[in-house]
């Protein structure tokens, strides 16, 4: 009996601490420590950072969203910068992967659970893949991260006159910021006065695109960029996704911002598409801003809201829907208009589990964003427009802003922090990290067709 009573409590203790929880257990650890660190006195420049601002930044860097509710270059002291850049460089490469990672160095050997966490958070094919995509995307990362490091930091030695040392500082953090696709920027207007300075704004924006494709689309190209016939649906769909997305964005903002004299409009035409580029990038799900935000016209806000929502690609520093997710979706609506009985993408079938999975990431989202939107506009005495930016784009990851967080009430920003957790994680893997059990039903009820439409 002795053996079973304990076989039995190992049995809840595995059921209890499954992948999903593990991570979300990880995520909240490390957001705890990131909160207290940054509560200390020598993390600010002047006063001590409140609970709720050292809160809020620590979730912000950690979700890899760029949200802020204090000046980061003129608020945080460089210890406190040196946190938020950790914290960014865990919450993009994952808790898990980076605590799995650091145990292959170290024990070189990884027990079963710690491979499905690491599987669950990196969208691993399989278990045996562990070892050698965790040092892979360690690999690609910090090599894009060190390429786009000296790009800036010379650039901002050479150009801007800038100390050699704080040259390096300024290139590493923004390299790290904008590949986890953070937006955290050490200027307190952001990217503004390098709106038309291609060799500032380009190498962020490559860093971004690379950031937000995934992981799984990284790796795949990384081994088979030669073989286009040979990537998977996955792939082809980030990268389809992507192109159409970049083109679009651009396209549709430059056009409506192109006469705004608050925004593109003071810059020559050149400026113009790169700032126009440069903000169609962003909402990939990355918070730097190349002109003001907060004066774009409504028309260009609801453009980046749905840019911000459809995000990048899965298993990445990205956030949003994500392309896959929006990409199923469109695919499945086209099938139903055309009559078919499967719905297919790119020459390959979809099996009917990811329709539902699909749909059920789609809902969740949608339900957040919108009971989000209501609660803070009932909290605060700002309008729909505004305060729906701001949802959308602290549950999508993102940062940008139209000036009004830092003044939202603590009780807003306490929500908006909670879209980011929740962005980050993913509504579906959140909800698996807190259900109960997941039982499979050994019956099936009568099946009936309601009316639809």
């Amino acid at each position: 009996m002795p053996v079973r009573n304990g076989t039995r409590v190992e049995r809840r203790r595995g059921a209890l601490l499954t992948p999903g929880r593990v991570i979300a257990l990880a995520f909240g650890g490390a957001l705890a420590v990131g909160t207290a660190l940054l509560s200390l006195p020598v993390a600010t420049q002047e006063r001590s950072a409140t609970l709720l601002e050292a809160l809020f930044t620590a979730t912000s860097a950690l979700c890899v969203t760029g949200h802020i509710v204090v000046d980061t270059p003129n608020f945080w002291s460089p210890f406190g910068q040196v946190v938020i850049m950790v914290l960014i460089q865990v919450g993009g490469f994952g808790v898990m992967s980076l605590a799995t990672l650091l145990g292959l160095l170290v024990a070189r050997r990884l027990g079963l659970r710690t491979r499905l966490t690491a599987v669950s958070e990196t969208h691993t094919v399989a278990v045996g893949d562990v070892r050698r995509v965790l040092t892979g995307v360690a690999i690609i990362a910090l090599a894009t991260e060190a390429v786009v490091a000296v790009l800036l930091a010379g650039r901002f030695w050479l150009a801007y006159d800038e100390p050699f040392a704080r040259a390096v500082w300024l290139g590493v953090f923004h390299s790290v910021s904008s590949f986890n696709n953070a937006g955290f920027a050490l200027f307190s207007d952001s990217l503004i006065s390098f709106a038309t300075d291609p060799f500032i704004c380009l190498p962020i924006c490559a860093a971004i695109i690379i950031g937000g494709l995934g992981f799984p689309v990284i790796m795949e190209l990384w081994r088979r960029y030669r073989f286009p016939r040979k990537w998977t649906l996955n792939t082809v769909t980030v990268l389809v996704g992507s192109v159409v997305l970049l083109v679009v964005g651009t396209v549709v903002l430059t056009a409506l911002e192109w006469s705004n004299p608050a925004t593109l409009g003071p810059l020559d035409p050149a400026g113009r598409l790169l700032a126009g580029f440069t903000m169609s990038v962003m909402p990939r799900t990355a918070g730097f801003n190349s002109i003001d935000v907060s004066q774009m016209l409504p028309e260009s806000w609801f453009v980046t809201d749905i840019l911000m929502f459809i995000g990048g690609g899965p298993a990445g520093t990205a956030g949003g829907l994500k392309i896959t997710t929006f990409a199923v979706l469109l695919f499945i609506v086209l099938a139903e208009l055309r009559g078919d009985t499967a719905v297919n993408m790119f020459g390959k079938r979809l099996p009917r589990s990811t329709h539902r999975e699909a749909l059920t990431v789609a809902l969740l989202s949608v339900a957040l964003v919108v009971g989000s939107t209501l609660a803070i506009m009932l909290l605060s005495p700002y309008g729909f427009e505004r305060v729906f930016f701001e949802v959308v784009s602290a549950f999508a990851t993102v940062g940008l802003s139209t000036g009004i967080t830092a003044d939202l009430p603590p009780l807003a920003q306490l929500i908006l922090i909670a879209l980011m957790f929740i962005g980050r994680l993913g509504p579906v893997l959140l909800g698996a990290a807190l259900a109960l059990t997941r039982e499979k039903r050994m019956y099936e009820l009568p099946k009936e067709r309601p009316i639809i439409g």
